[in-house]
């Protein structure tokens, strides 16, 4: 009988989560970046180390961008040695850079997350009225199994799907459009994040009742989300890739700094406090 009580409990305190896996989900399927960028600030808040956050967040990416990439197959507009390609450039790199971040400082992670966004914010851009105009060129594998290869890293060593990192590339350096470069993210990060998952799972940094209690529930919003790309324009898909990115920055900037005075060992007085 006392284990009741306690199952109630659990239940009670994982019913926040759902409201957020809805959010990370919507962005996930309509941008492709996996939703990490929602679950790793969110599980630092629950009280998850920098460590535990980043490999719950990216065991929590696997349903939700499964839901997405649904949506993407079914749209036919994918090809299958683009998807193999970025996928398989995904997962080995993935794996093969799972092991990394367990060796760096929390503050460490989250300086190099902040870096990161910094970096995206200024990278993101919408493509020129004449790029626009051009007729879309399919996407070659080579190239596309390189850019899976950066969602890999971005996985396994930050705990982040990697999704804004592989649209920028994809739409300034592929010169491919935003809409496409999204579904061929999404799917990249499925597979990044599957890849890296079994290494955090093994390792146990991985929480899988919260991770799947999140990624369970974005799986639906993404999936939703993701059937409606094409109705949403360019320029707005990269103002919010944008505005993501910023407000992500100065966030883990923040937590960068708290976490390296605590390993410093110093003690910040709050304003209005007495000595």
């Amino acid at each position: 009988m006392p284990a009741q009580p306690k199952a109630t409990t659990l239940i009670w305190s994982l019913l926040p989560l759902l409201p957020l896996g809805l959010v990370a989900g919507l962005l996930s399927g309509l941008l492709g970046i996996g939703g990490g960028l929602i679950f790793s600030p969110v599980l630092l808040l629950l009280g998850l180390t920098p460590h535990q956050a980043l490999a719950t967040s990216t065991l929590a990416i696997v349903p939700t961008t499964l839901g997405g990439s649904i949506a993407h197959v079914r749209s036919g507009r994918l090809t299958w040695s683009g998807t193999v390609a970025i996928a398989a450039g995904a997962a080995i790199s993935g794996g093969l850079f799972s092991h990394l971040g367990g060796g760096l400082a929390g503050w460490q992670l989250m300086s190099l997350q902040a870096g990161l966004y910094v970096l995206l914010t200024v990278m993101v851009k919408p493509r020129s009225q004449l790029a626009l105009a051009a007729p879309e060129q399919e996407p070659q594998p080579l190239p596309l199994a390189l850019v899976g290869a950066l969602a890999g890293v971005a996985a396994g060593l930050l705990g982040v799907g990697g999704g804004l990192v592989m649209v920028p590339v994809m739409v300034g350096g592929l010169g491919m459009p935003v809409h496409g470069a999204i579904r061929y993210s999404t799917l990249a990060v499925l597979a990044s994040s599957s890849s890296a998952s079994v290494a955090f799972l093994a390792d146990g940094r991985a929480n899988p009742l919260i991770g799947l209690v999140l990624g369970g529930t974005a799986a639906l919003a993404a999936q939703w989300s993701a059937s409606r790309l094409e109705r949403v324009p360019e320029q707005r898909l990269v103002w919010m890739l944008r505005a993501i990115t910023l407000v992500l920055a100065l966030d883990s900037g923040r937590r960068a700094v708290g976490l390296w005075f605590e390993a410093q060992g110093i003690t910040l007085q709050k304003p209005g406090s007495s000595s």
